[in-house]
């Protein structure tokens, strides 16, 4: 009995050792400690981290170097000015007021009893000094060396004369030859004349010494032309009130509408850009050598 016990204890031991006994026993054993070696290695990858950031730092200070090489696209001597040219400000600030004074108490209370008349009506006025006007682009386009431009505004005179009556239709529009106004202001600009100094015309407002050259060079065209003679005699005088009210009507400025103390410091800034945009597009600037540095 005691056999058997035994045989049956010792059974699944015998069973487990012929079972392994096919199968390989491998033995894991901790790797030797080599505190030495560890601190080597640690030592070189902190040394090739230091090289590469070394390299990336060198890399930068030449990107550096090369940007600064690099031509800037507008140097100091093209960045436009933030300053208005305005040596007769204490008149020009006298005639700004006089001007908004006279606009309140006359001009606007006028253009905007103008403004209630029937909208055709208005478009058929405006339409007609339009046309007038192309008679003096014909001749300054012809100054500027537009031929092509002159001969689109002739065009819109002889189209808008005839089948627009008169010029109170524009079917020139409409058959695809928009307006495009110049006067002899903008044939001095095409010569390289400069705006010149900054100046408050009475009832006109904004302008420079060039544009007040212009318009009176404009005015006296359309005297010495004297189209259907509607420039000398008792006529000129209302169809001149007239232009001026239509205009006034279409303008949508108020004086110190804003109620800022600087608006006549805005208004000459924001002309002045304007014409020099207007010059910049009829002047573009050469293109510079690439290899040449700015400034020189």
């Amino acid at each position: 009995m005691k056999a058997t016990r035994w045989a049956m204890r010792l059974a699944p031991i015998f069973l487990a050792l012929s079972g392994c006994a096919s199968q390989r026993v491998i033995f894991h054993s901790l790797p030797p400690e080599t505190p030495a070696a560890d601190n080597a290695a640690a030592i070189k990858h902190i040394q090739a981290l230091m090289a590469q950031a070394k390299a990336a730092a060198e890399g930068g200070a030449k990107n550096a170097k090369q940007a600064e090489a690099v031509e800037a696209p507008v140097t100091a001597a093209e960045a436009p000015s933030m300053t208005t040219y305005d040596p007769w400000g204490r008149l020009n600030r006298f005639t700004y007021r006089f001007n908004a004074r006279f606009d309140e108490a006359v001009f606007l209370p006028v253009a905007n009893h103008y403004r209630r008349l029937p909208s055709p009506l208005r478009a058929g006025v405006n339409n007609f000094f339009s046309n007038l006007t192309e008679v003096g682009s014909v001749i300054n386009y012809a100054l500027q060396g537009r031929l092509g431009r002159g001969a689109k505004s002739l065009g819109r005179f002889l189209i808008n004369s005839t089948i627009g009556i008169g010029g109170l239709i524009d079917v020139a529009a409409r058959l695809q030859l928009p307006r495009a106004p110049t006067g002899f202001a903008m044939t001095l600009s095409q010569w390289g004349m400069h705006p010149g100094p900054y100046a408050v015309i009475p009832f006109y407002g904004p302008s420079t010494l060039r544009e007040a050259i212009g318009v009176a060079a404009d005015y006296g065209v359309s005297y010495g032309v004297n189209l259907a003679d509607l420039y000398r005699g008792p006529q000129s005088w209302g169809l001149g009130t007239l232009n001026a009210v239509d205009q006034r009507a279409n303008i949508d400025f108020r004086y110190y509408d804003t109620g800022s103390p600087f608006e006549y410091d805005t208004i000459s800034f924001l002309y002045m850009r304007k014409l020099l945009i207007e010059d910049a597009a009829l002047h573009p600037p050469k293109e510079r050598n690439p290899s040449v540095p700015a400034g020189k």
